[in-house]
């Protein structure tokens, strides 16, 4: 899991055992839980999450 450093510095590494893709039909990015495959979240205002890996 990812973990938050001193106030200020913002994330450190990358979120574990989640990632994200672009849904081009309605312009926006999904969270997926790479264990389950289940998608998690959307993101509203059509940029990616941040410290989430991209899907190829």
């Amino acid at each position: 899991m990812a973990t938050n450093g001193k106030p200020g510095n913002g994330r450190h590494g990358a979120v574990r055992e989640r990632s994200q893709t672009h849904n081009p039909k309605t312009d926006q990015w999904v969270k997926r839980d790479t264990e389950t495959g289940k998608f998690m979240d959307v993101k509203q205002d059509g940029t990616p999450f941040k410290g989430v890996r991209k899907e190829k």
